[in-house]
């Protein structure tokens, strides 16, 4: 049996496939051992993954786990969540690896490329079909993660505390959340996860993105995830860039114009990798 799981800073999606090649998908919380320590993982494996996976497990297989999170980049890192994994499902085969890798993947599957995380948090590779060969070094939500909805919302916040979004917006962001600066403060420098805070305005951007201040501001965001990132890649123009995560997804016209602007050829962009990353693994057992 295999358990997959593709683990962001805000949400993990799990796909079981069992002995019948039936599917099963359910989803936590988001992961990263840089904020979590393995008895926090282990919580919400416990709480929420195992009673609604046990029903489809089978006593008499192997259950083969894939796990891929935000923040697995060190053999350390990845023995956090592994050891979460291991308490809750203590005979499995557990591997853990990077969420690039998991977008590589689901993006390439054998083929080379540029592969691209777009979502909470950012990240780039290039990918020769079958490793990582290079990696331009995401830096994290406060030094950099440029492309993702962390740094859309980190500049907005920026704005809205300063006075500087349009009048308009601004009364609408104050209706729609009620936040007052010392709670934003708060949640952004005293609570866990300020990423995932910081991206969660995502939504309330996505749904005013026609305003000319969204606009420049999502278009200057992908202005500098190609110039820090992508741009640095060698061969950027030669193999195609392909993309992962909701920010990719929801402005991906935006995307595709900066990357034209750029020089450079976008391959596949998907929200999520599950399905994709549940086919490459499916096509290596058989």
């Amino acid at each position: 049996m295999l358990l997959i799981a593709d683990s962001g800073s805000t949400k993990t999606d799990w796909r079981l496939i069992d002995s019948s090649k039936n599917t099963h998908q359910f989803q936590t919380l988001g992961f990263n051992p840089f904020f979590q320590d393995s008895t926090m993982i282990a919580a919400e494996l416990q709480s929420k993954l195992l009673p609604a996976i046990s029903p489809h497990l089978s006593k008499d297989d192997t259950l083969n786990i894939h796990f891929y999170g935000a923040g697995c980049s060190s053999g350390e890192k990845c023995d956090i969540v592994k050891t979460a994994i291991r308490h809750t499902f203590p005979n499995a085969v557990i591997e853990v690896e990077h969420d690039l890798l998991a977008a590589a993947r689901a993006l390439c599957g054998n083929e080379q490329g540029i592969a691209a995380i777009m979502g909470t948090g950012s990240n780039s590779c290039y990918y020769d079909g079958n490793k990582i060969v290079s990696n331009v070094a995401s830096l994290g939500f406060i030094l950099g993660d440029e492309g993702s909805g962390a740094y859309i919302g980190k500049h907005f916040i920026q704005d809205y505390l300063n006075k500087e979004v349009p009048e308009g917006i601004a009364a609408s962001f104050k209706e729609t959340y009620k936040l007052s600066e010392e709670e934003i403060l708060d949640a952004v420098y005293k609570q866990a996860m300020p990423s995932r805070f910081l991206a969660s305005f995502s939504k309330f951007i996505n749904q005013h993105r026609n305003e000319p201040y969204f606009v420049k501001l999502v278009d200057y965001n992908f202005e500098q995830f190609f110039n820090r990132h992508i741009c640095k890649y060698s061969n950027h123009k030669e193999v195609s860039m392909s993309c992962v995560g909701s920010v990719a997804h929801y402005y991906s016209d935006t995307l595709r114009e900066v990357a034209g602007r750029k020089g450079v050829r976008i391959g596949k962009i998907i929200e999520t990798p599950i399905s994709e990353l549940s086919n490459y693994h499916l096509s290596k057992s058989l």
